[in-house]
């Protein structure tokens, strides 16, 4: 085993010196009939500290349930949600915070991100995510699905760099341009939908690898994002699942491996395309 390989979870530090994990638990369509609560649990048990919900997905109130339940201090959990595009524009974007902070029961969450960039009014809903993070209710803020026409747009129009940018990544949409702008303006990429809805595993050169390591074609998917310095919120609400995701800090990909997986680079979104969406 190399002296490098990280073997305990690894953390990044954001623009502004905020902290965060490198890997969490998506929540994306987990139910808040008690199926959110038990991954929120089954993650925190494995060692997760962070935790990635959003309005739009309606488990909210699931997510705040299962932090106050784990009995695992506030200050330890790295929460993010987001505001969604019906919520946006700056009075409505403040409203819709205080909603959000009500059903996670905590008066601050750790990163606020727009949802999506809704024409014509993504400037004024982060200038409201400005304030909130002015007043220390959000300890981050950031974007989510923004291209580089975006974010050129937002900086020459804002005060505050975003801290992260959450956007789709995996071995087949690897946005490398997106990443290298972010990278020159000291703003995070953090990957939704790291493992193509489990994709990855009849992808043949993401298998060979794994047989190497003793690693699942998931395994190295995350494990490829870790050592680009991505962040990662891979979702399952399966608890054995949940833990084999977080069970990534013991192996180490070798320089021919990562370039092995950069070579899949097919530009195939699996989600809604940034610039064309009307939701």
């Amino acid at each position: 085993m190399q002296n490098s390989i990280e073997i305990q979870p690894a953390t990044l530090t954001l623009n502004n010196q905020v902290t965060m994990p490198q890997i969490g638990l998506g929540v994306l369509k987990a139910q808040a009939n008690g199926e959110v609560e038990a991954a929120v649990l089954s993650a925190l048990q494995s060692g997760y500290r962070k935790i990635d919900t959003a309005a739009a997905y309606r488990n909210e109130s699931g997510v705040g349930r299962a932090i106050l339940q784990s009995q695992i201090p506030r200050e330890e959990i790295f929460l993010t949600t987001k505001v969604w595009n019906t919520d946006q524009g700056y009075d409505k974007t403040l409203s819709a915070f205080e909603q959000s902070l009500e059903r996670l029961q905590t008066d601050y969450v750790d990163l606020y991100l727009v949802h999506w960039p809704v024409a014509g009014k993504y400037k004024d809903t982060y200038r409201a995510l400005e304030k909130i993070y002015r007043e220390g209710r959000a300890k981050a803020i950031g974007v989510s699905n923004f291209q580089i026409h975006h974010l050129e747009d937002l900086l020459a129009h804002s005060q505050i760099v975003p801290a992260v940018n959450q956007i789709e990544l995996h071995p087949h949409l690897q946005q490398d341009e997106l990443i290298a702008f972010a990278q020159q303006n000291r703003i995070q990429i953090e990957a939704w939908r790291p493992i193509m809805m489990g994709q990855v595993l009849s992808i043949p050169e993401l298998v060979q690898i794994g047989e190497k390591h003793g690693k699942s074609a998931v395994q190295i998917t995350l494990r490829w994002l870790l050592q680009r310095k991505v962040s990662i919120i891979p979702k399952s609400v399966h608890p054995q699942r949940i833990a084999d995701n977080f069970d990534v800090f013991d192996f180490e990909l070798s320089r021919e491996e990562m370039k092995s997986i950069s070579a899949l680079n097919e530009n195939r979104r699996l989600g809604p395309d940034p610039d064309n969406f009307n939701f």
